[in-house]
């Protein structure tokens, strides 16, 4: 009965398989396509056939029955690999061609060892050893199962999504094929003999991948589909692939010590998969072993050495990631492209040489290289990639270049890359030997002058903003000088007045009193000047203050001028969040300026008060005052003055610190009538609000 139905089953896909033969040779005619899809669909036919014609005949034929099975495998085998090949319409090439001939190569020979294996199995199956031969042939059809399934997946990931509506069917029913094969593979490794229920099935279900395929070369007859495989997937893939043989044939070889290493055989076996597990482990995360692999999937299956699109992402990662210096960052960036695993960075200096500034898994050099010398003229001349083994055999194809000793005698030296930015050398670069050979080619020195100019361009931005930065500190430095250097002029000022008045009022003991606070205050003035000027920077916290304590102090420096300035209090104890020092010479030079501008009969008056939220101080004189186009232009502007040996960043500092505060200056001014400078600040505290808030609080 199951004989019947195996012939019925497998009849019925012989009979599919001849269908879609037909279509194909007639209504579907296509390229290089359609010729592996129909010798894919023969040799199913002709394997189907010979199953069904065995179960009606009754004659059992297993070798015919394998090698035609292995054919089938074959033929789906290719026909996805070139699917995922370059054999595309000439005008829609993908940007990265991959080379089909080396898979093909592979899997015909892979094929073929699984015929050597199904043929030294079936004379196995004639030996007292037939478990052993039986099993040998049961791994090899797994293998096939699962490496058909991997390239029905690859297919179909690496299909853009609009070419997905093309493929699908087909792609379900050849992964459904493979799936199915792996299925009762599995099963008969597991159970020790092959399940004929399953395997009588399987004509069948091979007869229903039919239409599934058919659709799909019906709605793309010619299966062009412009697929570019990812790199790291071929390399995740290929990896993959390899570790999955290398455990089989581990696990293979440590089944025959155990069968026939006698008492011997358990350790033996435990040893055996031990050390294998440990060598797979290391080749596994060698560096070199990884670069090998990278450098033999690039020149063996694409055309070009280089995805270029995620060489590039992971350059620019690579530069823009924190933790090492740019300098090494960029070595590595540089190296990772040829494989290299160290290297030394030169940068041109001022000196007029190129010094070593970086180096990455390699000691720092204590030479250095002129910028005038032959080597840096010839790479900013030529913009050549120099191989120092090159150069060591051939040095004619160089002219007439000067490697110094020191650099040829480079530890491991391999490459010199120019750094070229706008036409200059901007430095050089130094690569030691790389992990695995690499073919030096227009492809790959291209690269690597294109990614020394991207590096030398983020050097060069790091230069400049570390030399923006000492300017910056320079500048803040000077800016503090000058401002030093202004409130010493103003203590000068004062002392030349008070010298001026001495012979007048030297007897007036209220004079001599002012005079000697003065000079007290200058000297304290004068003694803090030095001790900021000597720390390099100013600390000056700001903290709540009286404002009309603040200005008595400033007046009572400015009793011995003439007109004195007068004071006038309306609204006492007001509080402003000020450092004190700072404000007191914002104010002090203000009303400074005022008597200095209003003659002798004159008048100069500080007035206080408060409005809303705001404490105004108010500084009038009647002096010879200013026009708008000068308040308007030249008033608050840094460095101008209209006193010969002004400096004019007092106004400045004014305007700027009293913003600071959150506060503003206003100045209205007529010519020979006066001028009113009014300082607002923000309202801090009246005194009486702080007893208030102290008394709510007992």
């Amino acid at each position: 009965m199951l004989t019947s139905i195996t012939a019925y089953s497998y009849g019925i896909a012989a009979i599919a398989f001849f269908t879609l033969t037909l279509l194909l040779l007639t209504s579907w005619r296509a390229r290089i396509f359609g010729t592996a899809l129909t010798v894919a669909c023969v040799l199913t036919m002709f394997w189907a056939a010979s199953i069904a014609y065995q179960a009606v005949s009754g004659i059992s034929l297993p070798l015919l029955t394998d090698i035609l099975e292995i054919l089938r495998n074959a033929g789906w085998s290719i026909f996805l690999l070139m699917l995922l090949g370059p054999f595309q319409q000439t005008n829609s090439l993908p940007p990265f061609k991959f080379k089909l001939k080396p898979y093909v190569v592979g899997v015909v020979a892979f094929y073929c060892l699984l015929l050597l294996v199904s043929i030294y199995t079936y004379w196995k199956l004639e030996s007292p050893q037939g478990k052993t031969g039986f099993m040998t042939g049961i791994v090899g059809r797994v293998v096939i199962a699962v490496m058909g399934m991997l390239l029905v997946e690859q297919l179909y990931r690496n299909t853009p999504a609009k070419g997905r509506w093309g493929i699908k069917f087909a792609c379900f029913g050849i992964g459904g094929m493979f799936a199915y094969d792996f299925y009762l593979y599995s099963d008969a490794m597991l159970f020790r003999q092959v399940n004929m229920e399953i395997w009588t099935a399987r004509g069948a279900v091979n007869a229903l991948i039919v239409p599934l395929v058919a659709v799909s070369a019906a709605r793309n007859p010619q299966w062009s589909l412009g697929i570019s495989v990812s790199r790291r997937i071929l390399f995740h893939s290929a990896t993959l692939l390899g570790t999955a043989l290398y455990l089989l044939a581990m696990s293979a070889a440590g089944y025959y010590l155990r069968f026939f290493g006698g008492s011997w055989g358990a350790v033996m076996q435990v040893t055996f998969l031990f050390g294998a597990v440990a060598l797979l482990v290391g080749i596994l995360f060698s560096g070199a072993f990884r670069s090998w692999l990278k450098v033999f999937i690039s020149k063996h299956f694409y055309n070009y050495n280089y995805d270029y699109r995620e060489e590039w992402l992971g350059f620019t990662r690579t530069l823009s990631e924190h933790g090492h210096g740019l300098g090494e960052r960029t070595i590595q960036a540089i190296a990772a492209l040829v494989e290299s695993p160290g290297g030394v960075l030169f940068i041109s200096r001022e000196s007029g040489n190129c010094e070593p500034v970086a180096h990455w898994n390699i000691s720092l050099p204590n030479e250095s290289e002129s910028a005038s010398g032959s080597l840096c003229q010839f790479l900013e001349n030529k913009q050549w990639v120099i191989d120092l083994q090159e150069y060591d055999s051939n040095p004619e194809k160089y002219g007439a270049i000067f490697i110094p000793q020191w650099l040829r005698v480079f530890p491991k030296g391999w490459l010199i890359v120019p750094l070229i930015l706008l036409g200059k050398l901007f430095g050089f670069m130094v690569l030691t030997q790389p992990r695995s050979r690499i073919k030096l080619n227009w492809e790959v020195i291209d690269l690597l002058k294109i990614a020394g100019s991207q590096a030398a361009s983020y050097l060069a931005q790091q230069e400049s903003t570390n030399a923006l930065m000492i300017a910056r500190q320079f500048e803040s430095f000077n800016r503090m000088s000058t401002f030093i250097v202004h409130d010493l002029k103003n203590l000068v000022s004062q002392l030349s007045l008070l010298l001026s008045n001495v012979e007048k009022h030297k007897n007036n003991p209220e004079f001599q009193k002012d005079m000697l606070d003065t000079l007290d205050y200058s000297v304290q003035k004068m003694k803090l000047l030095l001790h900021r000027l000597s720390r390099g920077s100013s600390i000056e916290h700001p903290a709540p203050l009286f404002i009309d304590k603040l200005l008595r102090q400033t007046l009572t420096l400015k009793s011995v001028f003439e007109p004195k300035p007068e004071l006038e209090i309306l609204d006492p104890d007001l509080m402003v969040v000020a450092n004190w020092d700072r404000l007191e010479r914002v104010i002090g030079h203000i009303i400074q300026n005022a008597v200095e501008a209003t003659p002798k009969d004159g008048k100069v008056t500080i007035c206080i008060s408060k409005q809303e939220a705001l404490v105004v101080v108010e500084i009038k004189d009647t002096g010879q005052g200013m026009s708008k186009e000068f308040i308007r232009e030249r008033l608050f502007k840094p460095f101008e003055s209209t006193k010969s040996a002004g400096m004019g960043i007092g106004m400045f500092e004014s305007r700027e610190y009293i913003h600071e505060l959150g506060g503003q200056i206003e100045v209205s001014s007529c010519q020979n009538t006066g001028t009113i400078f009014r300082v607002i600040l923000p309202f801090h505290m009246h005194v009486d609000d702080v007893k208030n808030a102290v008394s709510r609080q007992e």
